[in-house]
């Protein structure tokens, strides 16, 4: 174990909280277990923990960040290892090349929490990082074969990916990866899209609207109320 790795476990250890875990494992209905940790308890340690053990370069970042991430045995710890792998002094590495290592994480983690942070931070700053690596990805991801294993968290991702991008959205590449979903019955992809549009509606809701008079057809109950939230 590094010492990156056992500072991280211990000070997680001792800010546990036993009485509150259970309920942290219940609501996010999680077969792993919590240490009982506040979020914000979360983020300052892993601040802390990055700030005196620091990523001398990418590949000691990434098999930093793996290692956390395969080895946890508490929720937190991959939090932290998701939050390790977007930290300030290590964004400049979030490109193309990082592809592998997130997407095994979304994979892996497969739920709405680990997916939804990866998706919308990490992927995020990737494909604005590197678009003409990133954005052919994300359109592949975006139909890919819900039978293949970690496919409905692909697809989330990709729906997701621009979720901050406001006026810098690729419009193509939302509705391409909204529309391969739009017949899916799967929650996790409702929900995604009707977050995606609200979102954008915030830049350009006569684009918005247009898209779900367009579709209305097709989406889903679930996704037009959360897309249409705030305009009618």
């Amino acid at each position: 174990m590094s010492a990156r790795r056992d500072d991280l476990l211990t000070r997680l250890e001792q800010a546990a909280d036993p009485g509150r875990a259970p309920g942290q494992q219940d609501y996010m209905k999680s077969e792993m277990p919590y240490h009982g940790v506040a979020m914000p308890d979360v983020r300052r340690i892993t601040k802390a923990v990055a700030r005196e053990h620091p990523f001398e370069t990418r590949d000691d970042w990434e098999a930093g960040v793996l290692e956390i991430w395969r080895g946890a045995t508490h929720r937190e710890q991959m939090y932290a290892a998701t939050q390790l792998a977007s930290h300030a002094h290590c964004r400049h590495w979030l490109d193309g090349r990082a592809l592998p290592m997130v997407e095994e994480m979304i994979v892996t983690g497969a739920w709405w929490d680990h997916v939804d942070a990866l998706a919308t931070d990490h992927m995020g700053a990737m494909l604005r990082n590197d678009p003409d690596v990133v954005g052919p990805v994300m359109w592949s991801w975006a139909t890919d074969p819900l039978e293949r294993d970690g496919a409905l968290w692909r697809r989330r991702t990709a729906i997701l990916c621009q979720l901050k991008h406001r006026d810098e959205t690729d419009l193509d590449l939302l509705f391409h990866a909204i529309e391969a979903s739009m017949d899916s019955t799967e929650f996790f992809l409702r929900k995604a899209i009707g977050w995606a549009l609200r979102e954008y509606a915030k830049t350009d809701p006569d684009e918005v609207l247009a898209f779900v008079d367009r579709h209305d057809d097709r989406l889903s109950g679930l996704s037009k109320r959360e897309a249409l939230k705030h305009l009618r």
